[in-house]
């Protein structure tokens, strides 16, 4: 098994456990917040795909599957067309409304670009430093990892939430 066939592995997983979340789900719950402003399961699906999508696009020297694709479109939020969710404030979490559809609709995209961009990538590839403002410099696999990392703690935060429904 090779790097790419570890890397492809987490972000399977990570795509497992968003449809996993999402399944069954109305719009209503996915926008419910636990205490009324926690973090929603449409945010946080929402925010970890659009992290995924922009840092791998980032990685790959490509456009971002939410702009190209027009999944910024059939979004339609009331946030900058390149807005992750960052340090969002709790009405800015509260502005991402979607239905289960279109959260998974625009993560599957995500998820086949990042596959068809790690099938491509060579393993000399992993070890380029993309990123020297860190300490030490971030390279293309320890980004990719971070990515995983981050998701799958969002799509864990996601599913907690989704446990607490009624």
């Amino acid at each position: 098994m090779s790097a790419t066939d570890v890397l492809l592995d987490g972000f399977d997983r990570v795509e497992q456990a968003v449809t996993r979340v999402l399944d069954g789900l109305s719009t209503d719950q996915l926008v419910q917040r636990v205490g009324g402003s926690a973090n929603s399961i449409a945010w946080l699906v929402w925010h970890l795909t659009r992290v995924q999508d922009d840092h791998v696009a980032d990685l790959a020297g490509t456009d971002q599957a939410w702009v190209a694709d027009g999944w910024a479109e059939r979004f339609d939020l009331p946030l900058p067309v390149a807005d992750t969710g960052y340090g969002h404030d709790s009405g800015q979490v509260a502005a991402v409304v979607a239905p289960a559809e279109l959260l998974l609709g625009y993560h599957r995209a995500v998820h086949e670009r990042t596959a068809s961009y790690l099938r491509e990538l060579k393993a000399a590839e992993l070890s380029t430093v993309v990123d020297e403002s860190w300490d030490p410099p971030v390279t293309r696999a320890v980004r990719l990892v971070s990515v995983i990392e981050d998701d799958l703690q969002h799509a864990g935060q996601a599913a907690f939430v989704r446990g607490l429904l009624p």
